[in-house]
């Protein structure tokens, strides 16, 4: 029923994404999707579990449903799938399901969107910081440095998101972390960055 998600995954393995996202609507409800891999703290519970979808009301990012999901449908009970998405009960609940899951995948795209809007990039930021147990209010990077095993792929989406530019300098070199700050004032420019990188390692 969820087809997508398969095909999905595996462009997100190849182009190396741990996360993406998508809009899905429902009773004229709007909702950020985020698709999640299973990597690093981002723990499976259901062993049939393909990837773990997070929905969340955009005008209320706070009203939110995580549940893991696979190409048969959501990995969730009736009550809480009902509950969430306010779908009324009735004698025929598994059609109204089917055809809410059947509404869900025609929202599910086969590859990693190529564009997002400022709340699915917003959201996957604070989701990723999250995975990486970081505020997930430091959004300003300030500098790069060398560590003695290999950064996350959390710190490397985020900086995909955030920092593009910076990112691609340093993408083959896993062993270099981005560092960010709640503060905005010490978010320092790519050329800012790079110098006090090639500084502190000439030394």
């Amino acid at each position: 029923m969820l087809e997508n998600l398969k095909s999905l995954k595996n462009d997100m393995i190849s182009k190396n994404w741990t996360i993406c996202s998508f809009m899905f609507t429902y009773k004229q409800v709007k909702y950020v999707v985020l698709v999640k891999r299973f990597v690093g703290s981002e723990k499976r519970i259901n062993p049939y579990a393909l990837i773990k979808l997070h929905f969340m009301e955009i005008n209320d990012l706070a009203i939110s449903l995580i549940v893991e999901a696979n190409v048969n449908g959501l990995i969730i009970d009736a009550k809480t799938l009902r509950e969430f998405f306010e779908i009324e009960y009735s004698e025929n609940l598994g059609d109204i399901i089917k055809q809410f899951t059947n509404q869900l995948a025609e929202s599910i795209p086969s590859e990693i969107p190529t564009s997002v809007t400022d709340i699915e990039k917003s959201a996957m930021v604070e989701s990723l910081s999250k995975s990486d147990s970081e505020d997930p209010n430091k959004i300003y990077c300030n500098r790069v440095g060398r560590n003695s095993g290999s950064r996350s792929e959390f710190n490397s989406d985020k900086t995909k998101l955030l920092r593009p530019s910076l990112y691609k300098h340093f993408e083959n070199d896993s062993s270099i972390s981005f560092f960010y700050y709640k503060e905005k004032d010490r978010c320092n420019d790519d050329a800012t960055i790079l110098k006090n990188f090639s500084n502190n390692n000439s030394l």
